[in-house]
């Protein structure tokens, strides 16, 4: 509310343009910070700790979003999965690093949910399910296998992710897939996206690690395209934590 206010008020005090940016809508504009750009249209996977989505890109601001999850967002199942592991918040990027010095030994359900939206309360529940069961019979079962379960875990989100993305890539077809959001930054989904484009006639474009995580980049390019088409607000405008494409 405070940074509104304070837009509001420097845009009217200077007789300047007030522009409304959507945060997610903003994620996929740092595809648009360095050339080359992704060509229209195109699919976007962003994911990050409060939204999971793929968004269909027509154009610098038209986007809609045609999947998302329907509970947590990939980026909360990561950083639940490192509470229960005893890892500090936020514990995405730890998992990840674990990850990759493990191995998928362990087996967790994939939700099956219609269309291109996504689910991770179960695989959360599925996790803690398992790490309890374990720890009644063996007290030390985490620290002992606790870069397994990261793996695993980070295995099952990528799957997750990556078989969503696939189908909307088919149906559609619609072959450039870019990332976004602080997810994106994760080693496993950016892996199992270059072996697609390897294996199949896919190319993916994925941001510069700086550009995943919140960034005032990215704000701005989406800031500079809604300035080029005449998209500004007026006095009226008030901040929204469910803002729309």
């Amino acid at each position: 509310m405070v940074g509104v206010s304070f837009a509001k008020a420097m845009a009217l005090s200077l007789n300047i343009p007030l522009i409304s940016v959507q945060h997610m809508q903003a994620h996929v504009s740092a595809h648009f910070i360095r050339r080359p750009i992704p060509a229209f249209p195109f699919l976007c996977l962003t994911v990050s700790g409060g939204h999971t989505q793929i968004v269909l890109v027509r154009d610098f601001t038209d986007m809609a979003v045609i999947g998302e999850t329907r509970d947590d967002a990939a980026g909360e199942a990561f950083d639940k999965t490192a509470k229960m592991l005893g890892i500090p918040y936020p514990g995405g990027p730890l998992i990840d690093k674990l990850a990759q010095q493990g191995k998928v030994r362990f087996e967790f359900p994939l939700a099956q949910v219609l269309a291109y939206d996504f689910s991770f309360s179960g695989l959360k529940t599925a996790i803690r399910n398992f790490i309890q069961q374990h720890l009644r019979t063996h007290p030390d079962f985490i620290q002992e296998n606790k870069s397994d379960i990261a793996a695993s875990v980070q295995h099952a989100i990528v799957t997750m992710l990556m078989q969503k993305v696939r189908r909307a890539s088919q149906e559609l077809q619609i072959n450039r897939i870019a990332i976004a959001g602080g997810v994106a930054a994760n080693s496993g989904l950016r892996k199992a996206l270059l072996e697609w484009a390897k294996e199949d006639n896919v190319a993916v474009f994925i941001p510069d690690f700086e550009y995943c995580t919140d960034n005032a980049a990215m704000i701005a390019m989406s800031a500079h395209y809604k300035y080029i088409n005449k998209q500004f607000s007026d006095q009226k405008l008030v901040p929204s934590a469910r803002l729309t494409f």
